[in-house]
């Protein structure tokens, strides 16, 4: 159930047309009123002898109490309370409790005998208007400071005494929503979504991986969009705000949005924090060697979020947020660049994750440098082709994303941000179902191989499985994706690898209870970790042979206990 305050008013009497009239679309059905400040209240949707304006009056009487130097030029108090789409149909006296509990709660009529006018106006199954004049009977002003917070606190007991859709309490970190005249108007204009979203989707893809001004600024202008910049007498860039071409007002220019009210950490200062850790000029970037494919990118994405994984677990509060924004980043750029069939669900985990990436624990950037390249390795490499090695190393880093993104939800179930642990969860579920497509192709090849290695092959590694993992080995054992870990296991020894570092490195450092398969999250964390083509179609099939001899070099840890890491010192996780 969601409490919405509007903006107050100065008209009661055209916003009571509003709320009985049929609607911009006719959506409004049988407009009445369900309650009101004394419950005698005419009603113009079903009394034939009461009028709107006799409505109004009553309401605005308390007005007349005032000199007229001391009326509010805004006394008009509206709110909305919507249920939930998966809610039941309420009936009206259910709807004429919530009312008199909410104007309770925010204070427009807290029970003191004296409280504000007001009244409930049902015109649709799931939601009432509330309307209320701002001057109380005995001639002062109400006490509705934080209204909008004291009605949500109302509404979550409301949900749990009634057995409704519980909504996750905000904390005021949220993207604003659309409004209702931005919903019908993408209606009516044939959007799915409403410009402000449009806005903030493309406003965060052109930041993802930005370094400059120049370059953020470039980006905006590729995607499309019309940009208004906004600069002190001294000529510094100080904000700006951005528009659809399409989108115009009654007067057929324009709607801008200043990049705050597309999202909290859209503003240029907020913005301008990102890359505040990044190096001091593009050209040190350009120095430095970019990953040239979409596979060495996804590689690459795949290392930056083994590291930050071991962060957020363990790092600093600040430090941890400043991973998980940037996160944020990494989806937005992997669904930019990613293939036909899993670009769907990349986009909808980067659209659920929007509202994990921002908490009140404040980001210190810097730290985050590896995952923000990684994201701009991603937009540079290009489009992947969703086959071969791109198909493979896609399959790799969608995996190590979702496990960082799942100890993000963690985090921030830890920290009360109830939001943004539902969120991240959602993200979660869209990364697993774009995983399954990417995989399975490569995976397929491996099983393949693993399916003709020797029997004396197969033993030996069962019998490494359950010596170096007792606790895993019969379940990885029992799951499909045993022979491609077993094909994996084979490369990285011919490779020279000890695999039993390899393995128990693996499982020690990352937790895999949230897996559909522990053996498919071993494939890839070998692979990664013994720099194995991601796609093992390229292989000949002496490299997964398994009966070479071969002189093993020490397989190295990726981390080792208390190294510290973009300048952060990150204790190993204790077992």
């Amino acid at each position: 159930m969601i409490p919405q305050i509007h903006k107050q008013g100065s008209h009661t009497l055209g916003l009571l047309y509003y709320l009985y009239g049929k609607g911009t679309h006719e959506e409004h059905i049988d407009p009445h009123l369900v309650a009101s400040f004394d419950g005698m209240s005419p009603d113009p949707g079903r009394d034939t002898t009461a009028t709107k304006e006799d409505l109004a009056q009553l309401l605005n009487q308390p007005l007349h109490l005032l000199a007229a130097d001391q009326r509010p030029d805004k006394h008009v108090w509206h709110c909305s309370v919507r249920a939930a789409p998966d809610d039941p149909i309420l009936g009206d006296e259910q709807w004429a409790d919530i009312a008199r509990r909410i104007v309770a709660a925010t204070g427009i009529d807290p029970n003191d005998g004296a409280g504000c006018r007001w009244a409930a106006v049902r015109h649709a199954d799931d939601h009432i208007h509330i309307v209320a004049t701002l001057v109380r009977e005995d001639g002062r002003r109400p006490d509705h400071h934080r209204s909008g917070k004291r009605a949500q606190a109302e509404a979550r007991l409301i949900e749990k005494e009634l057995g409704l859709h519980q909504v996750a309490p905000g904390d005021g970190t949220a993207a604003q929503r659309p409004t209702s005249a931005e919903r019908h108007k993408a209606k009516r204009q044939g959007r799915e979504r409403t410009a402000r979203e449009e806005l903030r989707e493309t406003v965060r893809r052109a930041v993802t991986g930005a370094t400059s001004d120049e370059e953020f600024f470039a980006r905006l202008a590729a995607a499309g969009l019309l940009i208004r910049k906004r600069a002190a007498p001294s000529g510094d860039l100080l904000g700006y705000k951005v528009a659809l071409h399409d989108d115009l007002n009654k007067d057929g220019e324009p709607v801008f949005y200043p990049g705050a009210r597309l999202a909290p950490d859209l503003s240029l200062p907020r913005i301008r924090e990102r890359w505040s850790g990044d190096p001091a000029s593009d050209q040190e970037d350009t120095v430095r060697t970019r990953p040239s494919t979409p596979a060495a990118a996804r590689r690459a994405t795949a290392s930056a979020a083994w590291q930050a994984v071991l962060v957020v677990e363990h790092g600093d509060d600040a430090v941890a947020a400043a991973h998980i924004a940037a996160a944020g980043e990494v989806l937005d750029a992997l669904a930019t660049t990613s293939a036909a069939h899993t670009r769907r669900e990349l986009r909808d985990a980067a659209t659920a994750f929007e509202r994990a990436s921002r908490s009140h624990v404040r980001a210190v950037r810097g730290h985050d440098r590896a995952l923000r390249q990684a994201a701009r390795d991603l937009v540079h490499g290009g489009t992947a082709l969703g086959r071969g090695e791109d198909g493979a190393s896609t399959a790799m880093a969608i995996d190590m994303m979702f496990f960082l993104i799942t100890v993000a939800a963690h985090w921030h179930a830890r920290k009360g941000h109830a939001q943004q642990a539902e969120a991240a969860a959602r993200a979660a579920e869209h990364l697993r179902t774009a995983y399954r497509p990417a995989a399975a192709q490569p995976l397929g090849v491996l099983y393949a191989r693993g399916r003709r290695l020797s029997r004396p092959v197969i033993q030996r590694q069962t019998a490494l499985l359950r010596d170096t993992l007792p606790s895993l080995a019969e379940q990885i054992l029992a799951e499909p994706g045993w022979y491609a870990l077993a094909a994996t296991i084979a490369e990285a020894e011919t490779a020279g690898h000890d695999p039993a570092v390899l393995l128990s490195d693996a499982v020690e450092r990352r937790e895999l209870d949230t897996a559909d398969q522990v053996s498919d999250v071993l494939v890839w964390r070998l692979r990664r970790t013994a720099d194995l083509p991601a796609d093992a179609s390229v292989l000949p099939e002496t490299a997964t042979a398994g009966d070479r001899t071969t002189t093993r070099r020490p397989t190295t840890r990726p981390s080792t206990p208390g190294r510290r890491r973009n300048g952060h010192e990150t204790p190993r996780k204790a077992r």
